[in-house]
């Protein structure tokens, strides 16, 4: 080939990567065009976003949209803030991903490296629990909830989530546990090391990448969640169940640059959580999907 040749190629593969990365860039602006209008729109006075643009800059810059979402004026017998919700959504989430995480992990365990008679309808059921919708399972969890006296509280709403989760979470523990290769386990038998030794000293501390995804996944499910918070919160309810309650206490005229501010702020969890550990997600699942 000659250098004119490879001078043409050259000068059109960097014209189409220009142009490729252009057209990201406009999707890219496209997609956060919604997250622009909120931002924007929560940092103006109520004036301003009924009676202008909502695409333009804020004219007069205020956090009293924020304020006015986080605080806690009572309303009726509710407060409408999102304030004391945040507790009720950390004590949920932290232990349901938590919980939900090691379980999944020990069903993987036995489900790749303690193989038993059955396995594969035990790990089936599993996955099929993964495609039941919300809606089928809110009679018989109320049901199950009041025989346990945890109705209404943060440990029943805990236990919910754990429960629809160990489903995915074992899921993803097994197709990456059955690319672990299982003669180290039995090596780790014939030097009498035991269950829990060989999965705390063997698996464990290679299931970095698998747990960030575990983690990132339930974090989202659950935090997001308002079904099973409206249904089984009570007076415990998450962010997502005060958020909803947030924009019904609105009276007259919509308090639009608040709601925008509630909602960013109910995001905002999900989007750290993200923006730290995003990177490993699909690292981890990737990991997994070469067998099982």
């Amino acid at each position: 080939m000659s250098a004119v040749s490879q001078d043409t190629a050259v000068n059109t593969g960097r014209i189409a990567r220009t142009f490729i990365y252009l057209l990201l860039l406009l999707f890219a602006l496209f997609y956060l065009l919604p997250l622009y209008v909120m931002v924007v729109n929560s940092l103006k006075p109520l004036s301003e976003v009924t009676g202008g643009n909502m695409m333009a800059l804020p004219q007069t810059w205020t956090l009293e949209a924020w304020k006015s979402a986080w605080s806690t004026a009572q309303i009726g017998v509710s407060p409408t803030g999102l304030e004391p919700y945040f507790l009720n959504s950390i004590l949920m989430v932290v232990p349901a991903v938590a919980i939900s995480t090691v379980i999944g992990a020990l069903n993987g365990y036995v489900l790749t490296k303690w193989r038993f008679r059955y396995d594969t309808i035990v790990f089936g059921l599993m996955l099929f629990s993964c495609f039941i919708p919300f809606q089928i399972v809110l009679i018989p969890m109320a049901m199950v909830l009041g025989k346990l006296g945890l109705a209404g509280t943060v440990p029943g709403l805990v236990l919910v989530h754990v429960v629809y989760g160990i489903g995915f979470t074992t899921l993803y523990y097994r197709n990456y546990y059955a690319t672990f290769p299982t003669e180290l386990v039995r090596a780790a038998q014939i030097d009498g090391a035991g269950f829990f030794r060989i999965f705390w000293r063997i698996l464990l501390p290679i299931s970095g990448p698998i747990t960030v995804v575990s983690v990132i996944w339930q974090f989202t499910n659950i935090w997001n969640d308002f079904l099973f918070g409206v249904s089984f919160g009570g007076t415990s309810q998450p962010m997502t169940a005060a958020l909803n309650n947030l924009v019904q206490s609105s009276t007259g005229v919509k308090e639009y640059n608040v709601h925008f501010a509630g909602a960013i702020i109910a995001a905002l969890p999900t989007l750290f959580v993200y923006i730290v550990a995003g990177r490993y997600f699909v690292r981890g699942l990737m990991a997994g999907s070469v067998k099982g």
